[in-house]
């Protein structure tokens, strides 16, 4: 057969022309999910202990959380990762070939299973369980010549205009924001002086929920109105807090002659 295809090489490139174009047209309709999977599917969750250190999150969140999604199906080991910020990140590793969302929906069970352990700031702020990958596929720098865009300007630019669009294009699964931090006011405190007032961190948190809201106005002139109303106006109140100015002014505590208990500037 080699000697047959030396004496007549046209024949050999035609033949070879042929199970080029066959493989293409052939790998054009081979689905993607064919190809072997070589790392173990992974369910990544996340939450936030606010105010905690890494020990009060692995002893609080972590070893609970542990505790319920051990053992669930196919799973081969898993990882926690508690920051000394209070958040906590768990990835659960999977047998390879595992459908990602039936063991997406089984771990989503065993936290839910969790939830009623947790601190109360833990519920309130949140536990996401989704699919993720063990190495993003992408990186992608945003940068500025302009000195006055600076980190955190492009990283609130990205959140506003770019996240959205590129989580919307058909294959991406999540989008994250690498080094980056969303606008928010920190508030300080000063235990010597809370422990003179009587006042808990679990008060000032309370204080700061009630008295930084979006409340309702309602309506002046709705149905059911009397007879003879002819307009109908809309009550704006006071949205939340913006300046440290506002925030200085919250009451945590008062006394019962009415005057503020600490006095204003304590926070």
């Amino acid at each position: 057969m080699g000697e047959f295809f030396v004496r007549r090489p046209i024949v050999a490139m035609v033949i070879s022309i042929v199970i080029v174009i066959i493989g293409l047209l052939a790998l054009r309709s081979v689905p993607i999910s064919q190809y072997p999977e070589i790392t173990p599917p992974t369910i990544k969750i996340n939450t936030s202990f606010v105010g905690a250190n890494a020990v009060n999150v692995e002893q609080g969140v972590a070893a609970v959380m542990e505790q319920k999604i051990n053992g669930v199906e196919e799973m081969i080991y898993m990882k926690s990762t508690n920051a000394s910020d209070g958040n906590l990140s768990l990835d659960v590793s999977f047998k390879v070939g595992t459908n990602l969302d039936n063991a997406n929906m089984l771990t989503q069970n065993r936290v839910s299973q969790a939830e009623p352990f947790m601190p109360p700031s833990v519920k309130q702020y949140g536990i996401t369980t989704k699919k993720s990958l063990t190495f993003p596929l992408l990186i992608i720098s945003l940068t500025s010549e302009n000195p006055a865009y600076d980190d955190r300007f492009l990283a609130n630019y990205a959140t506003i205009n770019l996240v959205d669009a590129v989580a919307r294009i058909s294959g991406v699964g999540e989008v994250k924001l690498l080094g980056s931090s969303d606008y928010a006011m920190r508030v300080w405190v000063k235990p010597d002086l809370m422990s003179k007032l009587d006042i808990t961190i679990e008060e000032v948190t309370k204080a700061l929920q009630d008295q930084n809201v979006i409340s309702p106005g309602g309506k002046f002139g709705a149905e059911p109105a009397p007879a003879g109303t002819e307009f109908t106006y809309a009550v704006s109140l006071s949205d939340r807090l913006i300046q440290e100015e506002q925030f200085a002014d919250i009451i945590i505590k008062s006394k019962e002659d009415g005057f503020e208990s600490p006095p204003r500037g304590y926070c």
